[in-house]
Formats: C-alpha cells, structure tokens, sequence
C-alpha cells in the first residue's frame, strides 16, 4: 500500500513538473523568442555551411576518398604521407611562407605611408579613399589577375617601358626568380583596406601630443618613431594579423599567372594551389582535406603567436 501511495505521489510531481517547465519553456519564448528569430538564419549558415562542412572534412582527413567510391577509412595514413613522402608540400609551404613574409610588411607599410600622406588635410580626401580602396575591392578578382599576366608577360606593358629607356626587362611571370615577387607586387596594390583602418587610427590620435612634442623640438621622425607609432600598435596589430590569415589564403592570383600550374618550377605553388590541384586535379578529396587542416593549424599558430607576442609591443591605453 506504501508503494501505491509512493508511486501516486511521484506521478503527481512529474505532472507538476511539466507545467512549471511548459511554463519556463514559454516564458524564454515571451522574451527571447524575437532574438533567437532573428540569430535563426546566421545559426542555420553557422551549422549547416561552416560548422557541418568542417567537421566533414576533418572526417575525410582520415580517409581515401575520390568523390566517386565511398570514403574508405585509411587513419593516420594522409598525414604520414604529408610528412614523410609529399616533395610538393614542403615546396608549396616555402612558397607561402615567402609570400607572407615579402607581401605582408610591403603592403601595410605602403598603406601605412598613404594614410600618413592622406592624414594630412588633403582636399577631397573622400574621393582619395574611395580611389585608394578600390584595389582592395577587385584586386582578388579572376579579370585583375588576368589583367596581371599580360602587364608582366615577356611583350607585356611593363617591359614596354622598361624598353623606352633601353632595358630589356625578363618574363618575369615565367622566370622562377621574378614570378613571385609580381605577386607580392599584386598584394601591395591591394593596400586599400589596411590603409582605410590606419587612417582611422590616425585620426584618434590627439594633435595636442604633436603640438607638445614640437614645442620640445622632436624632429617630424622622432614624433612619427616617439608618438604615432606607439599609438598606432593596436591597429598595426590588428592589420598584421588580418593581412597575414589572408596571405596564407590567397589562391586566385596564383591560379590564373601560372596556369592552375603554379610554375615555372613551383616558383607560384601557393598551398592553397596545392591543395586545389589534389582535391580537383587528382581527386584525392581525402588527402586535401588532410592539407586543408594543417592549414588551419598553421594558421591558428601563427595567430596565437601574434597574440602571445602582442603584449611586449601592443601599446593600449594604459
């Protein structure tokens, strides 16, 4: 009889539970049901176009998969490869490394340069902005690209030029010592959106320190060595780690100078390049979604890096 009455007791609770949870459930609703309403779209994009697709292709990292046979469970094997017998790997990641090395200083002390001079009153300043940041705009796009190979060709209008003041300029698309530095060339003139941030930076900082450092006699340098650039730390900051995820990304300059080849001799094999010839050109979907997280490790790396060092020279507010 004990039991029975125990039994009934319970049951009773449970049915008081459920309304008073029915109750929470609807009052989260009343009060937030208009934001998650609005968050819908970005959590459907969030996991069913980056979250989904990643955790596939961490799967596919550890199988042999050719996009027409099911994936076949291989393990650590991809990655053994990458390490131990891939030529094209270790050429392709000096490749990149050398680009984010030349591209990244160049372009943000070039953009760094022109908000200095665009900083200083110009007339018209808006018009300035706007012509400055188109590059950025369509620097990254297939016809600009293009547009690139026939400027640097061997008959390009470069070497045109170079030809009115008696020099004979190389092919410096397919000469393997010149073939990378017009694609560092294309990043700089791609400088328009990290000089858009310095000159907003720029701009925060107060002009009673210059007036100050002028009454002391500092020089323009010493006040651009002693004050601007101290200032602008977060922002260079900020610039350097943008520009340099970019730079291990980039892949569509690379692809149409070289042909989907990244020649002559590897001098253009971006990893990105790499990785889209074994995904699309041999079709071992497997083994690039191999390369494409070492990718996002050695991405990841280098922004904890950044972050680690930015404490000894990223100057905030106090």
């Amino acid at each position: 009889m004990a039991a029975v009455q125990d039994s009934a007791v319970a049951i009773g609770a449970g049915a008081r539970g459920r309304p008073a949870a029915q109750g929470r459930l609807a009052a989260l609703w009343t009060n937030h049901g208009a934001g998650y309403m609005f968050l819908l779209p970005w959590l459907v994009g969030f996991f069913g176009l980056t979250l989904g697709p990643a955790v596939a292709s961490l799967y596919l990292s550890f199988t042999s998969f050719d996009l027409i046979r099911s994936p076949e469970w291989v393990g650590a094997a991809n990655y053994v490869r990458i390490a131990t017998a891939d030529p094209k790997f270790a050429a392709s990641l000096k490749v990149t490394f050398l680009y984010v090395v030349l591209s990244v200083p160049f372009k943000l002390a070039f953009a760094l340069f022109v908000a200095i001079l665009l900083d200083r009153g110009v007339k018209g300043l808006t018009v300035y902005r706007a012509i400055f940041y188109l590059p950025s705009l369509l620097g990254g796009s297939v016809a600009i690209a293009v547009l690139w190979r026939q400027l640097f060709a061997g008959d390009g209008l470069i070497n045109s030029l170079l030809a009115q003041f008696g020099i004979e300029g190389p092919s410096w698309i397919s000469h393997p010592d010149y073939s990378i530095w017009t694609l560092v060339v294309l990043s700089v003139w791609q400088f328009g959106s990290p000089m858009i941030i310095f000159l907003a930076g720029l701009r925060q900082i107060p002009t009673d320190m210059y007036e100050a450092a002028s009454l002391d006699g500092a020089s323009k340098f010493r006040q651009f060595y002693k004050i601007t650039l101290p200032l602008l730390t977060p922002v260079i900051f900020f610039n350097a780690v943008v520009q340099t995820i970019e730079a291990f990304k980039a892949f569509t300059p690379a692809f149409i100078i070289s042909g989907g080849t990244g020649g002559p001799i590897n001098s253009t094999l971006f990893y990105t390049l790499y990785l889209y010839q074994e995904a699309f050109g041999n079709f071992r979907m497997g083994y690039a979604s191999a390369l494409a997280w070492i990718l996002v490790l050695i991405i990841g790396l280098f922004t904890a890096f950044s972050f680690l060092t930015s404490r000894y020279w990223v100057h905030y507010d106090d």
